[in-house]
């Protein structure tokens, strides 16, 4: 198992590091319209800066979600790269064109859909299976806020347990979806889980992707302080304690067959983590229940990570 990317910085606080020149590394710009604490703004930031890094640059497609309405009113937009929005099923639909064109050209430079968990999870789940059963050469990121954050907060499959939402007002009573698992049992190049929480294994996450080719999958756990019930300032420390209690696990995985567990979690106690959101309520969730759920799912993720290794 690789060295451990967690940092002992205080909770919520990015670690410093050397700034780059603005025009180099903006692909979302200062003044966009988006919330205090978002957690999708800091992951686009943070995947300009991996872009910057990387020598590369992309073309975004975005569904409709909050993403879509960061730009802005037209004429002018707060993204620094060419954006397509596309409808809400059919994110994937459009930049398997755009990077079909891209390769018959030989033009450089990635295609990434932007999409949330509703266009992910839910309504654009076909024709994401659809072009990762053909291999399409694209990079998928999914900001996954846990509900419709941009249509006023509504459940959707990757809403956790216990979660009060518009349409669940005394909390959802299904589980997540295990978008993970489908896309890694559609074997394609490269699926990993990343956290604004975390951005040295973000960065070398994102890298990785811009390496491959075919279909990469990226999962980005993203606080919403408006639909989570949270305060701005605990963003960055919410998705730390995840990690660190099990409920959301860092690793990789390689073409569906192996895998990289890239953090051991300190198994915290998530009691933290659920009374930060009022969006939970103490009679909504069993924290023995919860805690013994995430162990068991990272012992089977530990099995595949020992019986399946990733060997650079």
């Amino acid at each position: 198992m690789p060295a451990s990317t967690h940092s002992d910085a205080v909770p919520g606080r990015l670690e410093e590091r050397p700034q780059i020149p603005c025009s180099e590394e903006c692909l979302l710009r200062p003044g966009n319209t988006n919330c205090g604490g978002c957690g999708m703004s800091v992951g686009l930031t943070m995947l300009g800066r991996a872009l910057a890094e990387a020598g590369d640059t992309c073309s975004l497609v975005i569904p409709a979600c909050c993403g879509i309405v960061t730009a802005g009113g037209f004429p002018t937009t707060s993204y620094g790269v060419p954006v397509v929005a596309s409808t809400f099923a059919a994110a994937p639909a459009f930049a398997s064109g755009m990077a079909s064109v891209r390769d018959l050209n030989g033009e450089s430079g990635q295609v990434i859909c932007w999409a949330g968990d509703g266009g992910t999870y839910d309504i654009g789940i076909a024709t994401l299976s659809a072009a990762a059963e053909r291999n399409e050469n694209l990079i998928y990121i999914c900001y996954d806020n846990e509900i419709y954050g941009n249509t006023g907060g509504q459940r959707s499959s990757a809403t956790p347990p216990g979660a009060r939402t518009s349409t669940t007002p005394t909390g959802k009573r299904e589980g997540k979806k295990d978008i993970m698992s489908i896309m890694v049992a559609h074997r394609i190049a490269y699926a990993a889980t990343l956290s604004i929480g975390h951005p040295e294994d973000f960065a070398r996450k994102v890298k990785t992707a811009l390496s491959l080719q075919g279909l990469r999958f990226l999962l980005l756990h993203s606080p919403c302080p408006t639909g989570w019930k949270s305060e701005p300032a605990d963003s960055l420390m919410l998705v730390r304690l995840a990690v660190a209690s099990g409920l959301f696990p860092l690793y990789e995985v390689w073409n569906g067959r192996t895998y990289r567990i890239n953090l051991e979690p300190e198994w915290s106690d998530p009691a933290d983590y659920f009374k930060r959101q009022r969006r939970f309520s103490e009679e909504a969730i069993d924290l023995e229940v919860t805690r013994q759920a995430c162990r068991e799912d990272f012992e089977r993720l530990r099995v595949l990570a020992e019986q399946f290794p990733h060997n650079e």
